[in-house]
């Protein structure tokens, strides 16, 4: 399923950074954040499928769709949570999820949004925010796919799992910390 990248008042922004289910909740959680999905994108197989991609060869990465209104958020905004809420230092690895599908990966819709990619993660680097380089890839956009049902609010039908208190609740705590003013006004 192909989205265009503009929509009126609206922008699309797609991120990997490990387990879609994070990056779910946390998106999701943003002032200037219309929806958040779930899906594949990156690879090389044509609807492709959760065991498919997580066994490894069809080359997607898990990733959240992020429709977004840049009147109240920037994409350059959504990059920094980003890059505060994973590990964009560890290659094809995320915390035990191992593997490409778990990679660190930006994938751009606009021009625009390659510029600010590329000018924010060589800033990090410069700045040494992190103590090991940068590994997160800039990809141009390519067909991005729909997670299957079960995928989508994961951690708000499932935060009592384990996975979701020790892995996902964390990543909600840190944004919460870190980016209270960008937080969702109830």
């Amino acid at each position: 399923m192909t989205m265009s990248a503009n929509d009126g008042n609206r922008e699309i922004a797609i991120l990997a950074g490990g387990c879609f289910w994070c990056l779910e909740a946390v998106f999701k959680d943003v002032e200037g954040v219309v929806s958040v999905t779930p899906g594949y994108t990156g690879g090389k197989v044509e609807q492709p499928d959760y065991r498919a991609v997580c066994v490894g060869g069809t080359g997607h990465a898990e990733a959240v769709r992020i429709e977004f209104d840049p009147d109240v958020i920037s994409y350059r905004d959504l990059l920094e949570i980003f890059f505060v809420i994973h590990d964009p230092t560890t290659l094809n690895r995320q915390g035990n999820d191992i593997g490409s599908q778990y990679r660190s990966a930006i994938f751009p819709t606009t021009d625009a949004q390659l510029h600010d990619a590329l000018a924010l993660i060589e800033k990090i680097g410069e700045e040494r925010v992190f103590p090991s380089a940068i590994v997160t890839k800039v990809e141009r956009a390519a067909t991005f796919w729909v997670a299957e049902d079960y995928h989508h609010d994961y951690f708000a039908k499932n935060s009592d799992q384990p996975y979701c208190q020790y892995v996902v609740a964390p990543k909600i705590a840190k944004f919460r910390d870190k980016f209270a003013q960008r937080r969702k006004r109830s």
